[in-house]
């Protein structure tokens, strides 16, 4: 198993240190042309999480490859890619300009951001167009907001992703208490944390039954647990995501707690515990009455 970083939760350039304690490092998502992205207030905290409406800001691609891609290739961190756009031809482009980069070990696609006032093609679409301009390996990174995560899931599979990223933020909206009015400029913007990760475990679960690909998994996982629960349901791999703002420290953290939660069910690894929810697991029932009374 994979620990990542959810797109655009680490500025590994601000903090090395962080980023080399992941497996992989995952970029804040980048575009065709430089975006300034969305008027503050663009960040606010909730009860059990965190609003963004960011907007995609970046330096588009042709700086970021000249020069943000050679400074994080200084890390020696896998990296992946994370591109967003408006229509297939934009991904198309991106994609195209990376292929060649050696620096380059994947390429997420961010077919769901809440966070931009496009609409873009649908998923598969972008996925083909994407498949057809890279050699590189393709994760697309999908929206639960939609009635069938896993047709689209599926979809994604069938048009040459090589992986899927769930999930991406949900539209969400906080009142600020003294004036009534919404607290971000744009009043709605991506709900992360722990309240989302109920619908990332559904979503998780959905396509893990439906597709043949491996599935990273993110949306409130703050603990060893979280991963183990993740994994329990489907995913090859995990991202951490809202927990990097306040523990710096977490990867470590969630890794040790993690190793201590397959001890408790007496889990050798794992690839043992992946799946493992699911109706008919032929290690589920075992495993359940192996459970430590610390855990229950």
């Amino acid at each position: 198993m994979l620990l990542l970083n959810a797109s655009g939760c680490l500025d590994a350039v601000a903090a090395p240190d962080v980023a080399r304690s992941l497996d992989v490092f995952v970029t804040k998502t980048v575009t065709r042309l430089p975006r300034d992205g969305n008027a503050p207030l663009r960040i606010a905290e909730t009860d059990a999480g965190m609003l963004n409406a960011i907007g995609l800001a970046n330096p588009g691609i042709d700086r970021f490859v000249d020069t943000v891609l050679p400074k994080l290739r200084e890390l020696d961190v896998p990296l992946w890619v994370s591109v967003g756009g408006f229509a297939a031809d934009d991904y198309t482009e991106l994609c195209e300009i990376l292929d060649d980069s050696s620096a380059v070990d994947a390429i997420e696609l961010n077919v769901s951001c809440p966070n931009v006032d496009e609409a873009p093609d649908s998923a598969a679409e972008i996925v083909r167009a994407a498949r057809a301009a890279t050699r590189k390996p393709l994760y697309a990174k999908l929206s639960p907001a939609v009635p069938e995560i896993a047709e689209v899931g599926r979809a994604a599979e069938a048009a040459g992703a090589d992986g899927l990223s769930l999930v991406n933020t949900v539209r969400g909206l906080a009142v600020d208490e003294r004036t009534l009015r919404p607290k971000l400029a744009r009043a709605t913007g991506g709900y992360s944390g722990p309240a989302l990760k109920p619908i990332a475990l559904a979503a998780v679960y959905a396509c893990y039954a439906a597709t043949q690909i491996p599935i990273v998994a993110m949306g409130g996982v703050a603990s060893g647990r979280d991963a183990l629960e993740f994994v329990a349901v489907g995913a090859a791999h995990v991202a951490l995501g809202t927990v990097l703002f306040a523990d710096p420290r977490a990867p470590e953290r969630v890794r040790s707690e993690l190793a201590a939660e397959l001890a408790a069910y007496a889990l050798a690894s794992v690839d043992e515990a992946r799946g493992i929810a699911h109706e008919g697991h032929s290690t589920l029932v075992g495993h359940a009455e192996r459970v430590h009374s610390s855990i229950a």
